[in-house]
């Protein structure tokens, strides 16, 4: 299930990275950057989306996928906060909340699996609240201008951002209660 429909756009989303990470070292003015790079992220990021449509809609789901779309997912978000973080529209200790719990997660959702308990640590509502949340700050820290005229993105997104922060602690505070049990179940 390497070549499907759905796992090309989420390997799309990989290779999606370094262009808009490059964006930002053309001889372009800043604002012309920052467009460029915005549109890139809510393209690919849409791709998120389309991806599990698609592969639900023409029966392609496979474990294959199920691995590698949440990786896509957590290198593009860590990738562009890191692009953010260098051009001062994110806060260090925000990119080290956020990049840290995704890693943190990983690891312990591996665990888990391993341990055969990977039920406790599912995908929760509050995981996919953090994601939408940071799905539309990044755009809008990206493009950092006025939107329509009057939408002052970078302070929409530097508040979407610290909500993202907040619901990734709460997140994998849940995530955590959730597999302590097994963990100390298996550790007897």
């Amino acid at each position: 299930m390497f070549l499907t429909i759905p796992t090309l756009l989420t390997w799309a989303r990989i290779a999606a990275i370094p262009f808009i990470v490059g964006v930002y070292y053309l001889p372009w003015d800043e604002a012309t950057r920052n467009l460029v790079a915005t549109a890139m992220f809510v393209l690919f990021a849409a791709t998120d989306w389309l991806d599990g449509w698609l592969a639900r809609r023409l029966n392609q789901t496979s474990a294959f996928g199920a691995f590698l779309d949440p990786v896509a997912d957590k290198m593009l978000i860590c990738a562009s906060l890191l692009v953010l973080l260098e051009h001062g529209r994110v806060g260090a200790l925000v990119a080290l909340i956020i990049i840290g719990r995704e890693i943190a997660i990983s690891a312990l959702r591996e665990w888990m699996a391993h341990i055969g308990a990977s039920r406790s640590v599912a995908v929760h509502m509050l995981g996919k609240l953090k994601t939408v949340a940071q799905m539309v700050a990044i755009p809008f820290l990206l493009y950092d201008g006025r939107l329509l005229g009057f939408v002052d993105t970078r302070f929409w997104g530097t508040w979407l951002m610290y909500l993202a922060a907040l619901l990734t602690v709460w997140s994998m505070g849940y995530y955590l209660r959730k597999a302590i049990p097994e963990i100390r179940a298996k550790a007897r």
